[in-house]
């Protein structure tokens, strides 16, 4: 068997199960770990924070 067609087999079978399975353990990750959703409802509220008025400067420490 030449190299691409053993290459090939294995990216078509044992390779998508792997990248599939990491896939899946990162969304599962992201959704599940401890203290994900106080920080994703933060984010997402990012462009609702400061309708009326700018938002005040910052100093370089508290960033």
């Amino acid at each position: 068997m030449e190299t691409y067609s053993l290459l090939r087999e294995f990216a078509d079978s044992w390779m998508l199960l792997a990248l599939f399975t990491f896939f899946v353990g990162m969304v599962l990750w992201v959704l599940f770990r401890p203290g994900s959703s106080k920080t994703y409802r933060d984010v997402a509220n990012i462009p609702f924070r400061h309708e009326d008025k700018p938002a005040p400067e910052r100093d370089a420490k508290e960033a």
